[in-house]
Formats: structure tokens, sequence, C-alpha cells
């Protein structure tokens, strides 16, 4: 039998939209107020999806504990109250937006758990805009 569980999570972070080969005005026209100078925030919700087999002896996809440790560990305490373009060295020059904060989250995700699970996640950055990834794109 196979399942997918899911288990969400929270965070609040800042960050700036932009491109450094473009100036200010381009960056503006593309990204909006995104592309401010003093950066902005949002309270971002994701949601980890895991599916897969059903083990027979413990009745689980996946212990929903040890996701909850592991999304603590690799995502909220890296993300949690920081300035995603500043604190986290990856985002130096990668833009921050929510697409490839999604991917950086999923590829740390991928890595702590078992090959045969599939890996799906969500990550809202607006209770309106969010993205989806699961590693086939």
């Amino acid at each position: 039998m196979i399942a997918t569980i899911n288990r969400k999570g929270y965070f609040s972070a800042a960050h700036r939209l932009y491109n450094s080969h473009w100036d200010y005005k381009k960056n503006i026209d593309i990204f909006g107020k995104c592309a401010h100078l003093n950066y902005h925030g949002h309270n971002y919700k994701y949601i980890v999806s895991l599916t897969g087999e059903i083990d027979p002896e413990t009745g689980f996809v996946f212990n929903l504990q040890k996701l909850k440790y592991i999304l603590s560990d690799e995502i909220e305490k890296l993300f949690d109250h920081k300035n995603i373009n500043l604190d986290i060295k990856e985002f130096s020059s990668i833009n921050p937006t929510i697409e490839n904060i999604v991917i950086f989250m999923w590829k740390k995700i991928k890595k702590r758990i078992s090959s045969n699970l599939d890996l799906k996640m969500t990550l809202y950055e607006t209770k309106n805009n969010f993205v989806e990834y699961d590693g086939n794109q």
C-alpha cells in the first residue's frame, strides 16, 4: 500500500529580489517593490509531502516525529528570522525567489530521507502566492 504523508512548517524571513547585472530602474521594473533596497519580509508556510510504501511493521511511510526534527534542522533553523540574501550564503549569488527557495529546501530535505520516497514541497510566500516542486522539473 502506498500513501502520502504531509507536514506543515513556518518561518519568517526577509529578502530582496534583484539581478545584479541590471540597474536599479530595471530591477524595479521587473521585480516591483520586491526590489527595494532595504528588503522586505514574509511569513512563509511550507508543506512537505512524502509518498511511499507503508512499512508493514511500523505502519509508517516515514516517522513524522523524525520528519519534524529534519525540518527544524534543515529549514526553520536556517531560514527563520533571517535575511535570505545576506544570511544564507547560497543566496548571495542566487535570486531568492520562491522558486529558487523551494528547490534549495527540497535538495536539503531529499538528502535526509530514503531514496525510495517521493518528496514534494509546496512553499507559500503569501496566502495567494505559492510554488510546488517535486524534483522532476
